[in-house]
């Protein structure tokens, strides 16, 4: 009797189950908590000063030669770091600027393209552009100051992880505006 019953219902239960189209979930990313933004000044004895984030750290770039100025700005957080090279300019502006575009545009093998913003503060003194490389390049922001006499300061975001627009995008969002920060806090000394 409950077998009569039984098989009825379950092949009742099996064909209503089926009627739906299955439809695969997308592949999902993990939800990054992103701090609440706020900044500190950057006090070390170079000639530029500006505001980072209070959740970075400032270390100085070590190499065999006493190269100063020279600071990366580290997301430990994060995976990632925007390295900070300081040149004093003796009339070599034009080989530091191409040096800075040619050093943004080897990322074009795996960019899917680049704008440029061009930044100009003159009551700072702070002139430069800002790139923004679009899809999966190393290095997916860029950018150089100058006072166009004495100083050029280069920065470029790296992030230690292959390069993956769509899981970066709201890390890189986040950290974009702390590097719009630094740059329109920017001051030379």
């Amino acid at each position: 009797m409950i077998r009569k019953i039984l098989i009825p219902i379950l092949i009742l239960a099996s064909l209503w189950g089926c009627s739906e189209d299955y439809n695969p979930k997308p592949r999902g990313y993990y939800r990054i908590d992103l701090p609440e933004k706020a900044y500190k000044p950057f006090e070390q004895d170079c000639p530029y000063t500006f505001e980072y984030p209070v959740y970075a750290s400032i270390e100085k770039y070590k190499r065999n030669d006493s190269v100063e100025c020279w600071n990366n700005v580290v997301y430990h957080r994060f995976g990632a770091q925007l390295y900070m090279s300081y040149f004093k300019l003796d009339g070599n502006l034009n080989r530091h600027i191409e040096d800075s575009r040619s050093l943004t545009y080897t990322h074009t093998v795996k960019a899917d393209g680049i704008n440029e913003v061009v930044y100009n503060n003159s009551d700072k003194k702070a002139y430069g552009l800002y790139y923004k490389l679009k899809g999966d390049a190393a290095s997916q922001i860029q950018f150089y100051l100058t006072d166009s006499v004495n100083h050029f300061l280069r920065g470029g975001l790296y992030f230690n992880t292959a390069p993956n627009s769509d899981s970066l995008a709201p890390v890189l969002d986040f950290i974009a505006e702390d590097i719009t920060h630094m740059i329109e806090t920017l001051e030379w000394r």
